[in-house]
Order: C-alpha cells, then sequence, then structure tokens
C-alpha cells in the first residue's frame, strides 16, 4: 500500500508543480538521455529540487535522487514521507558529529547504487542579490571520488519568485528549469579550477547573466 500512495503522490506534486508554474525544461548541450549524472542547480527556494525533479523524463526521474538535509526532512511523518518514499531522497546532516556519515561517501554510495543525483552546491538558499554563491568543495570531492561522473549545470528559473521566503502559499507564475552542456573533472585540475568551471558554466544559463568568475 504504501508504495503505491508515494506513487500517487509524486504524480500529485508533478501535476501540482506544473499548474503553479506551467514548467518547461530546456536542454541545451545536453540530450535527456538515459545515463548516470550529477544535476546541480541554483538554490533560491525548498522546492527548487521538486521542479527540477518534475521535469525530467520519466526514466531518468525515478533514478535521479535529492540530496537534503536530514535535520529539515526528517522533522515529522509528512515531511519524511516524502523525502523518502516519494523522492528516495539522500540525506546529508548538516551538522557533523563523529557518528555522522561522510557525506561524500553517501552520495558515492548512492552513485554506485546506479542512480543520479540533484544536488545544490552553494550549500544553503541564496537570500541575497548576487545570482550565485560562491560553490561548496562537496561536488568537487564527489568528482574526485568519482571521476567518471558527469556534472550536468541546470538553472532553475524564477521559483523564488513563485515561493517567496515567509509565503505559505504558492503564487502562479511561468517558470522554466535549463539543462546545460555536462562537464567531468579534468585531469590534474585544482579545486578551485573544477569549483570556477562548474559555477560559471551554471551562471551562463542564467537568463540574466552571461557567466562571470565571481
Amino acid at each position: 500500500m504504501k508504495p503505491l500512495f508515494a506513487q500517487f503522490s509524486a504524480l500529485a506534486i508533478i501535476l501540482f508543480a506544473r499548474l503553479i508554474t506551467a514548467v518547461r525544461g530546456e536542454w541545451r548541450g545536453t540530450e535527456s538521455t538515459a545515463g548516470q549524472r550529477v544535476y546541480y542547480a541554483n538554490h533560491a527556494s525548498n522546492g527548487d529540487f521538486v521542479l527540477l525533479w518534475t521535469v525530467l523524463p520519466p526514466p531518468l526521474r525515478r533514478r535521479a535522487r535529492p540530496v537534503a538535509a536530514a535535520d529539515y526532512w526528517q522533522r515529522g511523518p509528512i515531511r519524511r514521507f516524502i523525502i523518502n518514499d516519494v523522492f528516495r531522497g539522500v540525506l546529508i546532516d548538516r551538522v557533523r558529529t563523529e557518528a555522522s556519515p561522510d557525506p561524500i561517501g553517501v552520495m558515492a554510495a548512492a552513485i554506485d547504487a546506479g542512480d543520479s543525483l540533484i544536488v545544490f552546491p552553494e550549500g544553503t538558499r541564496n537570500t541575497t542579490e548576487e545570482r550565485l554563491l560562491k560553490f561548496k568543495s562537496g561536488i568537487y570531492r564527489l568528482a574526485v571520488e568519482r571521476p567518471d561522473l558527469e556534472f550536468v549545470p541546470v538553472w532553475i528559473n524564477n521559483l523564488n519568485r513563485v515561493m517567496p521566503k515567509g509565503e505559505l502559499l504558492p503564487i502562479p507564475l511561468l517558470c522554466s528549469v535549463i539543462f546545460g552542456e555536462a562537464l567531468k573533472l579534468e585531469e590534474g585540475e585544482s579545486k578551485d579550477g573544477f569549483l570556477d568551471r562548474a559555477r560559471n558554466s551554471l551562471l551562463a544559463l542564467s537568463p540574466d547573466e552571461k557567466g562571470d568568475s565571481q
């Protein structure tokens, strides 16, 4: 019964997201074909991974797992059901203790199981005037652990205006999710070099930016 209810809930979430945002996916420089990838996106709203997940073709959606904060999503039975049963999220402890599993190891295990990941390398919601915050080192560390992985930049446009911080109800507004050209860690590439390249690839997809190296 639980798997069936999870499938029904997933369909309801997809329909609701499309009703509110009329979201469309746009693939630039990469194809929406089967393959294991890490989709990394800008993060301005709690609904970001929902919108990205929604526009993936069903075969890709079934294998795409959002990386999310355990302390937020394990708070209450409804959130636990949504993240564990509907989205099959990969949960990470934001406040680490000695007992906390290594987050890179947790993500690598999901990759080794054949899944793709949805990650937000800014590390937190961007509530500033900057288009994109500085990237944390997590995606570089994952790239080092799994150098054959493709990392696909994904720009989520307008969702922060659909779900402004502090508002309880979404505001209907057109949204788009833009997928850019995949990249991999290059041999001998430094951490700063990879993070700058990944960040600029994502910024280049923004409708209001041409990309920079801030």
